[in-house]
């Protein structure tokens, strides 16, 4: 899978709420009431990320989630990465 340019990583940004472009990833930060629905968010996630075979970074801080996403395969960003967070977001 090519790596995206920078044009079009931009392009994409746009249609993710939230999310932000850091070196070659692409990152965004949950809020949740506590840890409970951290952890199910997180579930809901992986459940995601097993059916698309890409999987995020993820950091959980009690009820603060952040996922980060790159294709490490590819060396950046790709369509899988916006694809992914657009899932996630749905």
């Amino acid at each position: 899978m090519a790596v995206l340019a920078d044009a079009e990583i931009e392009t994409r940004l746009l249609a993710l709420r939230d999310w932000k472009r850091v070196d070659v990833e692409i990152r965004k930060e949950y809020r949740f009431a506590d840890f409970k629905e951290a952890m199910a968010f997180v579930n809901r996630v992986a459940g995601l990320a097993e059916e698309a075979d890409h999987h995020p970074d993820i950091v959980i801080n009690y009820s603060k989630v952040t996922l980060a996403l790159t294709s490490h395969d590819a060396g950046g960003l790709t369509d899988r990465d916006f694809r992914l967070a657009a899932r996630i977001d749905g």
